[in-house]
């Protein structure tokens, strides 16, 4: 048990983080990340050591995940919905500061849901969880050429997204 434990307390809100951004839904990313953790608990004797360990674990959890989507689809025949992910606290000590930045981080968060799984799977394993881009093609068991392909057109999606682009003219202006 010691061992689930320290799996959990080690790599639980991040697996958490990850689900909220695939899912868009913060009940849905807890179910998904404790069927994941089991799924690792009973396969355990086949979770590979060292590096490999953290891609194994998110590829547990990306699938978890997608099998919610599919789920979620087939029982209600669309892909939509909020975010539902709460901003954390801005630190700033301006009022104007924190509203601009609880903007910026709700513009982010919408357009990362408007892109499809395919590509906001990617761009959450890299950016949100740190994975490198072999990390990454082990977790949605991809070749890593698909993987940097998927976050190029990904980051271009984004830089295209008129909310993002709006925030990026007013950071020139700034400077």
């Amino acid at each position: 048990m010691d061992v689930l434990e320290e799996w959990l307390r080690r790599d639980y809100a991040t697996a958490y983080r990850t689900a909220c951004l695939v899912l868009r839904d913060p009940v849905d990313a807890q179910d998904a990340v404790q069927e994941a953790f089991l799924r690792v608990w009973r396969f355990r004797d086949a979770v590979p050591q060292g590096e490999a360990r953290k891609a194994w674990l998110y590829r547990v959890v990306v699938n978890a995940c997608i099998s919610r989507l599919r789920s979620e689809r087939s029982r209600t025949g669309k892909d939509d919905g909020d975010l539902g992910l709460e901003t954390l606290p801005d630190l700033s000590p301006t009022p104007h500061d924190a509203a601009e930045h609880a903007q910026l981080a709700d513009d982010v968060l919408a357009a990362l849901a408007d892109l499809p799984d395919r590509l906001r799977v990617p761009l959450v394993l890299r950016f949100y969880v740190g994975l490198s881009e072999k990390e990454i093609a082990v977790a949605i068991d991809r070749r890593p050429g698909t993987v940097k392909s998927r976050l190029f057109d990904a980051r271009q999606r984004l830089a295209l997204d008129p909310r993002l682009a709006a925030w990026a003219t007013s950071q020139e202006a700034v400077q």
